[in-house]
């Protein structure tokens, strides 16, 4: 049987490795160890910040619905509130989005849900 060579392969592994870790700093671009390391620890933030970002971005909508709402007499748990009784089926996102770009809609879409 023939003798077999890994050193085709194993050169391709650690020259994608390496170009993964490209502008990381010292021996975390260079060693191969080291950056397989690296690598795997950013995979790990990566995923765990995507999930922080939507945590923050959800806040962010409520924070500004709350502004919203506050500057119409109300509070944010009383507009949702008023919101799902009065069927508006509009997601935090929609209505943050409405609430600072176009004053004049979300006024017609509080307005219909409170009754006023």
């Amino acid at each position: 049987m023939a003798k077999v060579k890994w050193a085709v392969a194993s050169h391709r592994r650690r020259k994608r490795l390496l170009k993964q870790t490209k502008g990381y700093r010292g021996a975390r671009r260079n060693l191969q160890r080291k950056a397989r390391e690296t690598l795997l620890k950013a995979k790990v933030y990566r995923t765990r910040d995507r999930r922080t970002k939507r945590r923050t971005i959800r806040n962010l909508w409520v924070v500004r619905l709350n502004a919203a709402a506050r500057s119409r007499g109300l509070t944010y748990s009383r507009l949702i509130a008023a919101l799902r009784k009065a069927d508006v089926r509009l997601d935090r996102k929609q209505l943050a989005e409405l609430a600072v770009t176009d004053h004049g809609a979300f006024d017609q879409i509080v307005a219909q849900a409170t009754g006023s």
